[in-house]
């Protein structure tokens, strides 16, 4: 089963029936997904009201890739992040200092105008009795990702999934990205980019290991070869 997050509360809950909807406050009783036919469909009409003829030659594949797009754009609604971070390893030779991910590419749409989100997200978690391998923590903020958000939804569903998984002493989460919605229409703003944090545990509650993370998020890369 798939965790939908309380939009009031920001925390994770278990869904009453899994019906592909995923993490975001979606409603949990929606109607079965549409066909692919369906799709399609809608693309041509969206074709057409944009002013275009769907059955020209340049456009008549249109609705065939747009659909596989979406498919893509919008894998994580049929991911579950638990179930990635449900195998840990409890044997870490005496490690009892925070584990980070930084400059995790991310590529999202906003649920406002299905316009990219691209950035990046950076990730730390202290762990109390076990760690998760860290490819999952990269897996997690795709399965996120790869959903209508908001920004401020989805760095809270990937701090929240950590916490709840694995238990840790804290979790740290940081995304830095671009939201075309905001530089290819409306304002046109280029090059202003929104940051958002969620902080728990120890991240939240101790200054020192918040700055120790912000630090390390703005830290020198290592140089490699």
């Amino acid at each position: 089963m798939k965790a939908a997050l309380n939009t009031s509360t920001g925390d994770l809950e278990a869904p009453t029936r899994n019906n592909g909807a995923g993490d975001g406050g979606a409603d949990s009783h929606l109607e079965p997904a549409p066909t692919r036919e369906e799709a399609e469909t809608a693309v041509r009409t969206l074709i057409r009201w944009a002013g275009d003829d769907p059955a020209r030659e340049g456009l008549r594949d249109t609705p065939r890739r747009v659909v596989d797009a979406y498919r893509e754009y919008f894998a994580g609604y049929h991911e579950d992040p638990f179930e990635v971070l449900s195998r840990t390893f409890e044997e870490v030779h005496g490690y009892d200092d925070l584990v980070m991910l930084r400059d995790i590419r991310l590529e999202s749409h906003c649920e406002h105008h299905i316009a990219p989100i691209l950035g990046v997200a950076h990730v730390a978690y202290l762990p109390r009795d076990r760690v998760v391998g860290i490819s999952k923590l990269a897996r997690v903020v795709e399965i996120f990702s790869k959903r209508l958000q908001t920004q401020e939804t989805m760095t809270a569903q990937i701090a929240e999934a950590i916490e709840q998984a694995l238990k840790p002493r804290g979790v740290a989460v940081l995304v830095d990205a671009l939201h075309q919605c905001m530089t290819t229409r409306g304002v046109h703003k280029t090059d202003v980019s929104t940051i958002t944090t969620r902080f728990t545990g120890v991240f939240k509650e101790d200054g020192d290991y918040r700055d120790r993370f912000l630090n390390m998020v703005h830290g020198r890369r290592p140089s490699v070869g």
